[in-house]
């Protein structure tokens, strides 16, 4: 068991250490991007990488706190889950209601590797082959996808 200084500081050499593995990698639109706080460019919309004791999980997040706009952003994406799922080249699971740790109703597609701790540097490998495909695979969808939503914005 580590204390919480401890795990603050595993994971932020974790998620420095993938940083690092992906600066070199540029988005689809040839530009620089900061692969761990990726900018959707859509407020209420994020791609989200979390790593902890068990379980690591990259997603698409919308937060809006009305329900019924979170509805809206949801539907649009199931409009494009065929291109989305052909990006991942794999299906995701969808949430259209999830109560998160902080108690906010937020909606997601998601995807999870079980059985895998950011406090096990031997898991590392299995984490960074994790994320880096799918965030990339998102990074593809939504160059092509995000104008499907300027009118939500």
């Amino acid at each position: 068991m580590f204390s919480k200084a401890e795990a603050s500081q595993i994971r932020q050499e974790f998620w420095t250490t993938f940083g690092q593995y992906l600066r070199p990698i540029l988005s689809a639109d040839g530009e620089k991007v900061n692969w761990i706080n990726y900018k959707t460019g859509i407020k209420y919309v994020y791609f989200r990488m979390e790593a902890e004791n068990r379980l690591a999980r990259i997603g698409i997040e919308i937060t809006h706190y009305d329900t019924g706009i979170q509805e809206l952003f949801y539907e649009q994406f199931a409009e494009l889950k065929t291109m989305l799922h052909s990006y991942l080249n794999e299906e995701w699971q969808w949430q259209l209601h999830h109560t998160d740790m902080e108690g906010k109703t937020i909606s997601r597609i998601y995807s999870e590797l079980p059985n895998a701790s950011i406090f096990n540097r031997e898991d590392w490998p299995r984490l960074i082959s994790f994320f880096k495909p799918r965030i990339i695979a998102l990074d593809e969808f939504w160059s092509t996808a995000k104008y499907s939503f300027d009118a939500l914005k």
